[in-house]
């Protein structure tokens, strides 16, 4: 693998169809030592894109590159992605040792201290079944697994998902400590966006297949604010400017673009949007 490398990910116009779903010309960059956040409804093309990354399914057309090289036709590159997914593939009856012996052979820089670290650190018990573990205590051992082979990428698909408020903030925290390198770099996919308030740097948020928005996470929850008002406030050239109008017997609210900011009349009140304020509005 290049070692002088400026991508940990680079998307370039990947498009999957299926039947009821199309993926379209999406892309993206996620640079080395960051968290990007892919967000989206369920049903977005979140998970497409991930199974696509991971050569799970094989795209119609576009480039994928890990670390800056193609991952077309190649399958070592897999050595250098840790994945977790929002539900554990391991066997119930399987334990960590058992997990370990399953899964270890796989991964060339597989590092069993590192492993029965991990468990350590988590608090999680070598000898105790898969199915005797919490939703969140199973979360702990698939990180622990997808952090023992050295990887530099890691790749979440919902793992917060189903998980009470201390574990999801515990998982936060696990990201924080795996990223303190500044080589590591970090794909989280989600719809619960608080996580990615939190740590992540960049968003790539998707819309039926599309990509809405790429970038910054900063840039991308400064170009947009709620506004509110009176029904009676609203006119044509409003209308056709904001996204996501929503009206009610007390009145409206919507998304608009900050360029858009001139189109306001003096008594209409607005609020610096929320990742999940742009999730919800652009989608309906």
């Amino acid at each position: 693998m290049n070692n002088n490398y400026e991508n940990a990910l680079q998307v370039l116009n990947l498009s999957k169809k299926f039947n009821e779903f199309q993926l379209d010309d999406v892309s993206f960059n996620l640079p080395v030592g960051y968290i990007m956040g892919l967000v989206g409804k369920n049903g977005a093309g979140k998970t497409t894109i991930i199974n696509l990354i991971l050569d799970l399914i094989k795209k119609d057309s576009g480039v994928i590159n890990v670390f800056d090289e193609n991952t077309e036709g190649k399958s070592e590159f897999k050595d250098e992605i840790a994945t977790v997914f929002d539900d554990t593939f391991f066997s119930s009856d399987w334990t960590a040792i058992d997990i370990e012996k399953a899964i270890g052979p796989f991964y060339s820089k597989w590092d069993s201290n590192t492993f029965h670290s991990y468990l350590k650190q988590f608090s999680l018990s070598s000898k105790k079944k898969v199915k005797e573990l919490s939703k969140g205590m199973k979360m702990k051992m698939m990180l622990a697994v997808a952090l023992s082979h050295n990887a530099k990428l890691l790749i979440l698909d919902e793992p917060t998902s189903g998980l009470d408020p201390v574990a999801r903030d515990e998982l936060m925290d696990i990201l924080l400590d795996y990223m303190e390198s500044g080589e590591a770099s970090v794909l989280f996919s989600t719809h619960i966006t608080d996580d990615l308030e939190k740590i992540a740097d960049y968003i790539t948020l998707m819309k039926d297949g599309k990509v809405f928005y790429t970038g910054p996470k900063d840039d991308l929850v400064e170009s947009y604010f709620v506004v509110q008002g009176k029904i009676s406030e609203i006119y044509p050239e409003f209308e056709n400017l904001v996204i996501g109008l929503r009206k009610t017997s007390t009145g409206f609210s919507c998304l608009m673009n900050i360029k858009d900011i001139a189109a306001l009349k003096t008594n209409m009140i607005t609020e610096k949007a929320t990742i999940d304020d742009i999730l919800i509005y652009i989608n309906k």
